[in-house]
């Protein structure tokens, strides 16, 4: 693999670009440095993995690219929007309309049909029923879940829930998408079968998704490999020449 050169690249692709970065939280006297002054940037269409161990500072950098928590300093520039000068609302605003999250638990409605939990977020952002269901079914579709249009959480498997999952990620068309452990609670089979729909839509949509991941064939799948350790980058490597 090549050792990324940390350059910031002059294209108009970019769709994240991190500066400085710094987040910190305090408990008394102490100061806990989440992430510690991170720099690197992501072009459109990449595929990333982010790895570390425990503590390396994964979930606070994914809170903080999905505009959860703003960070205590630096520079985090999201499709040309810098997070770090939003307010509460216009953050919110963000999350529904430029971010897609694929969680580790899924995190669907359960009284909810396949179909009612893909359009929900394209309803949240503005799209009437109608075409938000209309959409939801060709995403739907588009995972291999034509068939379940309208079985609800209980009626479906743990690698149909995260296809759901990935469909409702996709639903109001973001820049990125932030996948936090996609395959960890599915066996084999079905995780290779989750990677390979995210890599798919990840060329066909040609939307940027960072994972955080220890899963060897995500790794092995992404355009970059950044390592965390102690709140900072320890390295990035590409795997593609």
């Amino acid at each position: 693999m090549l050792k990324y050169s940390g350059q910031f690249s002059d294209a108009f692709d970019i769709t994240l670009k991190v500066i400085g970065l710094e987040k910190y939280y305090y408990r008394g006297e102490e100061t806990v440095k989440a992430v510690d002054g991170i720099d690197f940037e992501i072009v459109r269409g990449e595929f990333i993995s982010i790895i570390g161990p425990s503590g390396s500072g994964k979930s606070t950098l994914f809170n903080c690219i999905g505009a959860l928590v703003k960070p205590t300093s630096g520079t985090l520039i999201l499709d040309e929007i810098d997070l770090a000068e939003l307010d509460t609302e216009e953050m919110a605003w963000l999350r529904c309309r430029k971010i897609g999250y694929i969680f580790q638990t899924y995190n669907i409605v359960p009284v909810m049909t396949a179909l009612e939990n893909v359009s929900l977020p394209m309803i949240f952002g503005g799209r009437n029923s109608e075409d938000a269901f209309n959409r939801s079914i060709k995403i739907l579709k588009s995972v291999g879940l034509g068939d379940r249009l309208d079985h609800r959480v209980g009626e479906l498997s743990g690698g149909q829930q995260q296809r759901v999952a990935i469909a409702r990620a996709f639903a109001n068309d973001p820049a990125i998408i932030l996948a936090d452990e996609p395959t960890a609670n599915l066996d084999r089979k079905t995780g290779e079968d989750i990677i390979e729909i995210l890599k798919n839509m990840n060329e066909e949509k040609d939307v940027t998704i960072i994972c955080a991941t220890h899963d060897k064939k995500i790794i092995s799948n992404s355009d970059k490999v950044i390592w965390l350790r102690d709140g900072k980058i320890e390295k990035i490597v590409g795997n593609k020449s």
